[in-house]
């Protein structure tokens, strides 16, 4: 199934989508009583599931502004860092990087961090560029998993009976915050750093293991690999974390970003305003903004 977040009668309502993305169904017509976002769906999913039958002709989304199709998650987005290989020794190399040991490309464990969910906006919206305080402004495309149901201390080999489904990230980094706080929080969480959408897909539509990301920059080409290639896989992400943190239903992790990032060019090449970036992840769609 594909979920998506659009305004409806001056509210935002969480909707069912059809497989081609062209109509959807606002769940509260097809779920009498239901007045919750997506992240109560996804809590609630084993309950309604049978009921998220699409009914009558729906609505167009063709024209729609969706939003990001999950607003408010229940706490800051998990992000990881350096999980693509070449991505890490691209970074390496940049001079951003604080946190590698000497001589280390790609990192012995996951490199976990947080972006504050204040930061998210939806497919579209303008990321602000923050002039007045950062000059040196990036991209990185990303695949990122939908926690379904929650738990702590999961198991590799139980890992995506926890995953609900996934969707597309943007994680937009101010990289002179980033080296000059030598810590990557700050530098990531700024409002509007954080693009998502346009869907939340459910698990049992893709195999996360095996997808396409493609990010351009004013329509050229930066960023392209496969989900394979992925230092640490999902299973291990959700391992890692739930042996630390119970993760939660509607938890979102941002699994890392392949190579081809402003700072991986000689020299670097940071957004402008006006720039825009777009990102394809197979099967979950495009997430375009442009930066203001």
């Amino acid at each position: 199934m594909k979920f998506a977040n659009i305004p409806l009668n001056g509210l935002h309502r969480c909707a069912l989508v059809d497989a081609a993305g062209q109509r959807c169904w606002p769940i509260a017509d097809l779920v009498p009583g239901f007045d919750g976002d997506i992240v109560e769906l996804i809590a609630r999913y084993e309950e309604l599931k049978n009921q998220l039958v699409a009914k009558g002709d729906g609505l167009p989304l063709d024209g729609m502004r969706l939003l990001a199709p999950i607003e408010r998650p229940p706490r800051n987005i998990f992000c990881v860092g350096k999980n693509y290989a070449e991505h890490a020794v691209e970074f390496s190399k940049s001079g951003f990087d604080s946190s590698a040991k000497e001589g280390e490309h790609a990192p012995e464990a996951p490199v976990v961090f947080t972006k504050a969910f204040s930061s998210i906006i939806g497919p579209g919206d303008a990321i602000p560029p923050h002039a007045q305080l950062v000059r040196q402004l990036d991209y990185e495309a990303e695949l990122a998993v939908v926690i379904g149901k929650g738990g702590r201390g999961i198991r590799k080999a139980d890992a995506f009976g926890h995953v609900f489904g996934y969707t597309i990230v943007n994680d937009v980094t101010a990289r002179d915050l980033q080296k000059l706080h030598r810590q990557w929080f700050l530098g990531k969480s700024l409002d509007g750093f954080c693009p998502m959408g346009p869907f939340v897909v459910s698990g049992d539509e893709v195999d996360a293991t095996r997808l396409d990301v493609k990010c351009w920059v004013n329509g050229e080409l930066r960023q392209h690999a496969n989900t394979a290639q992925l230092i640490f896989d999902i299973p291990t992400l959700i391992e890692t974390i739930s042996a630390a943190i119970e993760l939660l239903p509607g938890d979102v992790i941002a699994t890392g970003t392949p190579a081809g990032v402003g700072i991986g060019f000689t020299p670097p090449r940071f957004l402008q305003s006006g720039d825009t970036v777009r990102i394809e992840i197979q099967g979950l769609g495009v997430l375009e903004n442009r930066i203001g």
